[in-house]
Protein backbone atom coordinates (compact mmCIF):
# COMPACT_ATOMS: atom_id res chain seq x y z
CA UNK A 1 0.00 0.00 0.00
CA UNK A 2 1.44 3.09 -1.04
CA UNK A 3 1.88 5.91 1.52
CA UNK A 4 3.43 9.36 2.28
CA UNK A 5 4.50 10.24 6.07
CA UNK A 6 3.65 12.97 7.63
CA UNK A 7 4.64 14.69 10.42
CA UNK A 8 0.86 13.77 11.62
CA UNK A 9 0.72 10.34 10.42
CA UNK A 10 0.82 8.18 6.92
CA UNK A 11 -1.44 9.52 4.27
CA UNK A 12 -2.24 8.22 0.65
CA UNK A 13 -0.50 9.88 -2.16
CA UNK A 14 -3.37 11.47 -3.53
CA UNK A 15 -4.07 13.30 -0.31
CA UNK A 16 -0.91 15.47 -0.91
CA UNK A 17 -1.83 18.27 -3.12
CA UNK A 18 0.02 21.18 -4.48
CA UNK A 19 3.64 20.70 -3.03
CA UNK A 20 6.74 22.68 -1.85
CA UNK A 21 10.03 19.90 -2.04
CA UNK A 22 12.58 22.05 -0.18
CA UNK A 23 11.52 24.70 2.47
CA UNK A 24 12.59 24.99 5.84
CA UNK A 25 10.01 26.26 8.37
CA UNK A 26 12.75 26.39 11.18
CA UNK A 27 15.92 26.44 11.65
CA UNK A 28 19.41 27.78 12.85
CA UNK A 29 21.86 29.36 10.19
CA UNK A 30 24.17 31.59 12.16
CA UNK A 31 27.59 30.21 10.92
CA UNK A 32 26.91 31.20 7.44
CA UNK A 33 26.94 34.72 8.43
CA UNK A 34 29.09 37.22 5.94
CA UNK A 35 30.45 40.51 6.70
CA UNK A 36 28.73 43.27 4.43
CA UNK A 37 30.62 45.37 2.45
CA UNK A 38 32.44 48.25 4.64
CA UNK A 39 30.34 51.22 2.83
CA UNK A 40 27.08 49.53 3.96
CA UNK A 41 28.12 48.50 7.79
CA UNK A 42 25.71 51.51 8.90
CA UNK A 43 22.68 49.41 7.54
CA UNK A 44 23.34 46.48 9.46
CA UNK A 45 23.79 47.22 12.95
CA UNK A 46 23.51 45.81 16.40
CA UNK A 47 23.99 41.93 15.11
CA UNK A 48 21.01 40.06 16.91
CA UNK A 49 19.10 43.11 17.88
CA UNK A 50 18.97 44.05 14.82
CA UNK A 51 15.83 44.74 12.76
CA UNK A 52 14.29 44.94 9.58
CA UNK A 53 12.43 48.05 8.39
CA UNK A 54 11.71 50.19 5.60
CA UNK A 55 15.44 51.81 5.79
CA UNK A 56 17.32 48.72 5.68
CA UNK A 57 15.29 45.87 3.91
CA UNK A 58 16.63 46.52 0.32
CA UNK A 59 20.43 46.41 1.65
CA UNK A 60 19.26 43.09 3.02
CA UNK A 61 17.77 41.46 0.24
CA UNK A 62 21.10 42.45 -1.62
CA UNK A 63 23.28 40.71 1.54
CA UNK A 64 20.90 38.44 3.53
CA UNK A 65 23.86 36.65 5.13
CA UNK A 66 25.27 40.00 6.48
CA UNK A 67 22.48 40.59 9.23
CA UNK A 68 22.10 38.09 12.42
CA UNK A 69 18.80 39.26 12.70
CA UNK A 70 17.56 37.82 8.99
CA UNK A 71 19.78 34.59 9.78
CA UNK A 72 17.61 33.98 13.28
CA UNK A 73 15.04 31.75 11.42
CA UNK A 74 14.22 29.84 14.79
CA UNK A 75 12.70 32.73 16.90
CA UNK A 76 9.25 33.98 18.26
CA UNK A 77 9.02 37.03 15.47
CA UNK A 78 10.28 34.25 12.19
CA UNK A 79 7.45 31.15 13.80
CA UNK A 80 4.79 33.40 13.73
CA UNK A 81 5.52 35.02 10.68
CA UNK A 82 6.09 31.53 8.96
CA UNK A 83 2.38 30.52 10.01
CA UNK A 84 0.93 33.28 8.61
CA UNK A 85 2.84 32.86 5.29
CA UNK A 86 1.80 28.89 6.09
CA UNK A 87 -1.49 29.59 6.53
CA UNK A 88 -1.92 32.34 3.01
CA UNK A 89 0.04 29.24 0.96
CA UNK A 90 -2.71 26.98 2.27
CA UNK A 91 -5.31 29.88 1.25
CA UNK A 92 -4.08 30.07 -2.93
CA UNK A 93 -4.47 26.09 -3.16
CA UNK A 94 -1.49 24.58 -1.20
CA UNK A 95 -1.27 21.34 0.37
CA UNK A 96 1.71 20.08 1.05
CA UNK A 97 5.62 21.39 2.50
CA UNK A 98 8.94 19.22 2.42
CA UNK A 99 11.03 20.68 4.78
CA UNK A 100 14.56 19.79 4.61
CA UNK A 101 16.10 21.06 7.85
CA UNK A 102 18.33 18.14 9.22
CA UNK A 103 21.30 17.87 12.25
CA UNK A 104 23.30 20.44 12.31
CA UNK A 105 20.84 23.17 11.65
CA UNK A 106 18.38 22.45 14.40
CA UNK A 107 15.58 20.93 12.79
CA UNK A 108 12.15 21.42 15.15
CA UNK A 109 9.69 18.69 15.08
CA UNK A 110 7.62 20.00 18.05
CA UNK A 111 6.96 23.62 15.32
CA UNK A 112 6.37 21.48 12.81
CA UNK A 113 3.61 19.06 14.37
CA UNK A 114 1.91 22.98 15.51
CA UNK A 115 2.40 24.45 11.83
CA UNK A 116 0.75 20.90 10.04
CA UNK A 117 -2.32 21.29 12.62
CA UNK A 118 -3.01 24.45 12.69
CA UNK A 119 -2.87 25.39 9.04
CA UNK A 120 -3.68 21.90 7.31
CA UNK A 121 -0.94 22.05 5.70
CA UNK A 122 0.71 18.32 5.41
CA UNK A 123 4.32 18.90 6.52
CA UNK A 124 7.11 16.08 5.83
CA UNK A 125 9.93 16.40 8.20
CA UNK A 126 13.43 14.77 6.93
CA UNK A 127 15.94 12.92 8.67
CA UNK A 128 19.83 12.92 7.55
CA UNK A 129 22.97 15.35 8.23
CA UNK A 130 23.72 18.81 6.71
CA UNK A 131 27.39 20.07 5.92
CA UNK A 132 30.48 19.19 8.20
CA UNK A 133 30.69 22.59 8.75
CA UNK A 134 27.58 22.86 10.61
CA UNK A 135 28.07 19.19 13.38
CA UNK A 136 29.28 18.64 16.65
CA UNK A 137 32.51 16.87 17.08
CA UNK A 138 30.84 13.42 18.36
CA UNK A 139 28.38 13.59 15.22
CA UNK A 140 31.92 13.74 13.54
CA UNK A 141 32.98 10.49 14.35
CA UNK A 142 29.78 8.18 13.79
CA UNK A 143 30.09 5.51 11.63
CA UNK A 144 28.43 4.35 8.92
CA UNK A 145 26.27 1.57 10.97
CA UNK A 146 25.39 4.31 13.44
CA UNK A 147 24.34 6.71 10.85
CA UNK A 148 21.86 4.28 9.27
CA UNK A 149 20.46 3.12 12.19
CA UNK A 150 19.84 6.63 13.41
CA UNK A 151 17.84 7.58 10.07
CA UNK A 152 15.92 4.07 10.00
CA UNK A 153 14.79 5.30 13.52
CA UNK A 154 13.71 8.22 12.81
CA UNK A 155 11.99 7.30 9.83
CA UNK A 156 10.60 4.18 11.46
CA UNK A 157 10.09 4.71 14.91
CA UNK A 158 10.18 8.33 15.11
CA UNK A 159 11.74 11.24 17.07
CA UNK A 160 10.43 12.03 20.67
CA UNK A 161 8.97 15.42 20.42
CA UNK A 162 10.96 17.53 23.67
CA UNK A 163 7.96 18.41 26.16
CA UNK A 164 5.84 15.85 25.00
CA UNK A 165 5.17 11.78 24.69
CA UNK A 166 4.23 12.43 21.08
CA UNK A 167 6.84 10.97 18.22
CA UNK A 168 7.15 12.03 14.87
CA UNK A 169 8.06 9.87 11.94
CA UNK A 170 10.24 11.93 9.43
CA UNK A 171 9.35 10.96 5.57
CA UNK A 172 12.30 11.15 3.66
CA UNK A 173 16.00 11.90 4.00
CA UNK A 174 17.45 15.29 3.75
CA UNK A 175 18.70 17.73 2.75
CA UNK A 176 21.75 15.66 2.93
CA UNK A 177 24.59 18.63 2.91
CA UNK A 178 28.09 18.66 1.69
CA UNK A 179 30.33 20.65 0.16
CA UNK A 180 32.89 20.32 -2.54
CA UNK A 181 35.49 18.46 -2.12
CA UNK A 182 33.23 16.36 -0.52
CA UNK A 183 34.47 15.87 3.15
CA UNK A 184 34.95 12.37 4.98
CA UNK A 185 32.39 12.94 7.01
CA UNK A 186 29.64 13.78 4.11
CA UNK A 187 30.52 10.89 1.93
CA UNK A 188 29.58 8.58 4.81
CA UNK A 189 26.63 10.62 5.05
CA UNK A 190 25.62 10.11 1.43
CA UNK A 191 26.51 6.36 1.41
CA UNK A 192 24.32 6.15 4.82
CA UNK A 193 21.98 7.23 2.88
CA UNK A 194 21.72 4.98 -0.18
CA UNK A 195 21.39 2.46 2.11
CA UNK A 196 18.55 3.48 4.16
CA UNK A 197 16.77 4.29 0.92
CA UNK A 198 17.30 0.91 -0.54
CA UNK A 199 16.06 -0.73 2.18
CA UNK A 200 12.83 1.90 3.56
CA UNK A 201 12.26 2.58 -0.82
CA UNK A 202 11.84 6.31 0.75
CA UNK A 203 12.79 9.84 -0.80
CA UNK A 204 15.77 11.19 -0.01
CA UNK A 205 17.39 14.76 -1.45
CA UNK A 206 20.93 16.20 -1.61
CA UNK A 207 22.40 20.01 -1.47
CA UNK A 208 25.49 20.26 -3.38
CA UNK A 209 28.67 22.21 -3.03
CA UNK A 210 28.64 25.18 -5.08
CA UNK A 211 30.76 23.53 -7.93
CA UNK A 212 29.09 21.93 -11.37
CA UNK A 213 31.08 18.76 -10.43
CA UNK A 214 29.57 18.46 -7.08
CA UNK A 215 25.81 17.13 -8.26
CA UNK A 216 27.54 14.53 -10.41
CA UNK A 217 30.16 13.47 -7.58
CA UNK A 218 27.02 12.98 -5.47
CA UNK A 219 24.74 11.24 -7.36
CA UNK A 220 28.10 8.51 -7.80
CA UNK A 221 28.49 8.13 -5.10
CA UNK A 222 25.11 7.22 -4.09
CA UNK A 223 25.03 4.98 -6.90
CA UNK A 224 27.64 3.09 -5.80
CA UNK A 225 25.90 2.46 -2.72
CA UNK A 226 23.04 1.42 -3.43
CA UNK A 227 20.61 4.55 -3.77
CA UNK A 228 17.62 4.31 -6.55
CA UNK A 229 18.49 7.49 -8.92
CA UNK A 230 14.32 7.49 -9.51
CA UNK A 231 13.85 8.15 -5.18
CA UNK A 232 16.59 10.80 -5.41
CA UNK A 233 16.58 14.93 -5.77
CA UNK A 234 19.48 17.06 -6.44
CA UNK A 235 18.24 20.95 -5.04
CA UNK A 236 20.20 24.02 -5.82
CA UNK A 237 20.90 23.37 -9.79
CA UNK A 238 19.61 27.18 -10.29
CA UNK A 239 22.80 28.07 -8.58
CA UNK A 240 24.89 25.31 -9.43
CA UNK A 241 24.43 24.33 -13.05
CA UNK A 242 24.44 27.67 -14.90
CA UNK A 243 25.08 26.47 -17.77
CA UNK A 244 22.50 24.56 -20.03
CA UNK A 245 24.96 21.68 -21.66
CA UNK A 246 25.89 20.65 -18.01
CA UNK A 247 22.18 20.41 -16.39
CA UNK A 248 20.99 18.65 -19.84
CA UNK A 249 24.02 16.00 -19.11
CA UNK A 250 22.70 15.76 -15.29
CA UNK A 251 19.35 15.15 -16.58
CA UNK A 252 20.15 11.66 -17.99
CA UNK A 253 21.02 10.40 -14.56
CA UNK A 254 17.51 9.51 -13.47
CA UNK A 255 16.84 11.84 -10.56
CA UNK A 256 14.88 14.71 -9.82
CA UNK A 257 16.07 18.02 -10.89
CA UNK A 258 15.00 20.56 -8.51
CA UNK A 259 14.71 24.65 -9.31
CA UNK A 260 14.35 25.86 -5.39
CA UNK A 261 15.36 28.82 -5.10
CA UNK A 262 12.64 31.01 -6.63
CA UNK A 263 12.24 34.27 -5.16
CA UNK A 264 15.81 34.62 -4.82
CA UNK A 265 16.06 37.72 -7.75
CA UNK A 266 19.39 39.47 -6.72
CA UNK A 267 22.38 38.67 -9.15
CA UNK A 268 25.25 38.85 -6.46
CA UNK A 269 25.03 35.45 -4.70
CA UNK A 270 26.93 36.53 -1.24
CA UNK A 271 27.59 32.89 -0.54
CA UNK A 272 29.74 32.50 -4.25
CA UNK A 273 29.85 36.42 -5.58
CA UNK A 274 31.23 34.34 -8.81
CA UNK A 275 28.19 32.47 -10.14
CA UNK A 276 25.54 34.81 -11.62
CA UNK A 277 22.17 33.89 -9.91
CA UNK A 278 19.28 33.29 -12.42
CA UNK A 279 16.44 35.56 -12.10
CA UNK A 280 12.82 33.54 -11.87
CA UNK A 281 12.23 34.08 -15.53
CA UNK A 282 15.23 32.78 -16.29
CA UNK A 283 14.66 29.57 -13.80
CA UNK A 284 11.15 29.06 -15.80
CA UNK A 285 12.82 29.24 -19.12
CA UNK A 286 15.21 26.63 -17.95
CA UNK A 287 12.23 24.20 -17.05
CA UNK A 288 10.66 24.72 -20.42
CA UNK A 289 14.24 23.67 -21.65
CA UNK A 290 13.72 20.03 -19.49
CA UNK A 291 9.98 20.29 -20.22
CA UNK A 292 10.66 20.35 -24.25
CA UNK A 293 13.13 17.78 -24.05
CA UNK A 294 10.78 15.43 -22.42
CA UNK A 295 11.64 15.50 -18.77
CA UNK A 296 8.59 16.97 -17.18
CA UNK A 297 8.34 13.85 -15.00
CA UNK A 298 11.72 14.79 -13.44
CA UNK A 299 11.21 18.43 -12.16
CA UNK A 300 10.59 19.45 -8.92
CA UNK A 301 10.26 23.27 -7.59
CA UNK A 302 10.35 25.26 -4.19
CA UNK A 303 12.12 28.48 -2.21
CA UNK A 304 14.25 26.92 -0.05
CA UNK A 305 13.08 29.83 2.63
CA UNK A 306 15.33 29.91 5.52
CA UNK A 307 16.26 33.83 5.86
CA UNK A 308 13.25 36.33 7.70
CA UNK A 309 13.86 38.56 4.75
CA UNK A 310 11.81 36.34 2.22
CA UNK A 311 8.50 36.45 4.43
CA UNK A 312 6.27 38.40 3.97
CA UNK A 313 6.06 40.17 7.83
CA UNK A 314 9.26 41.45 6.37
CA UNK A 315 9.13 42.19 3.30
CA UNK A 316 9.33 39.17 1.29
CA UNK A 317 7.60 36.71 -1.05
CA UNK A 318 6.35 34.25 0.89
CA UNK A 319 5.46 30.21 0.52
CA UNK A 320 2.65 31.48 -2.01
CA UNK A 321 5.27 32.97 -4.16
CA UNK A 322 5.34 30.35 -6.97
CA UNK A 323 1.49 30.03 -7.04
CA UNK A 324 0.69 33.84 -7.35
CA UNK A 325 3.46 35.10 -9.30
CA UNK A 326 5.66 32.01 -10.68
CA UNK A 327 2.41 29.57 -11.98
CA UNK A 328 1.09 33.00 -14.08
CA UNK A 329 4.53 32.72 -16.18
CA UNK A 330 4.72 29.62 -16.66
CA UNK A 331 1.40 29.65 -18.23
CA UNK A 332 2.64 32.78 -20.36
CA UNK A 333 5.74 30.51 -21.78
CA UNK A 334 3.42 27.30 -22.60
CA UNK A 335 3.16 25.08 -20.13
CA UNK A 336 0.11 23.67 -20.11
CA UNK A 337 -2.23 23.17 -17.28
CA UNK A 338 -1.21 18.89 -16.98
CA UNK A 339 2.72 19.87 -16.99
CA UNK A 340 2.32 22.22 -14.15
CA UNK A 341 0.15 19.97 -11.93
CA UNK A 342 2.43 17.12 -12.79
CA UNK A 343 5.65 18.97 -11.51
CA UNK A 344 3.40 20.51 -8.64
CA UNK A 345 1.45 17.27 -7.65
CA UNK A 346 2.57 13.82 -9.20
CA UNK A 347 6.05 14.64 -9.22
CA UNK A 348 6.26 15.25 -5.24
CA UNK A 349 3.83 12.27 -4.65
CA UNK A 350 6.05 9.73 -6.65
CA UNK A 351 9.01 11.04 -4.87
CA UNK A 352 7.84 10.81 -1.52
CA UNK A 353 5.52 7.76 -1.47
CA UNK A 354 6.62 4.56 -0.28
Amino acid sequence: MRKIRTVLGDISPDQLGITLTHEHISLKFDKFYCYPPKKLEKFFNDGINEQIHLKNVGYIRQYPYASNYNLNFCDNATHKAVLDDIQEFKSFGGGAIVENTTYGIDRNLDFMLDISKTSGVHIIAGTGHYIEMTQKAETLKMSMEELVQLYMTDIEEGVKVEGSNDLVKCGFIGEVGSVYPITAFERRSIEATAEVQSMLKCGVSFHPGRDPKAPFDIMRIYLEAGGDPNKSVMSHLDRTLLNDEQLMEFSKIGCFCQMDLFGTEVSWYQLNPNADMPSDAQRVERLKMLVDEEKTERILMSHDIHTKHRLTSFGGHGYAHILNNVKPKMEIKGFTEEQIYQIMVKNPAKWLEF
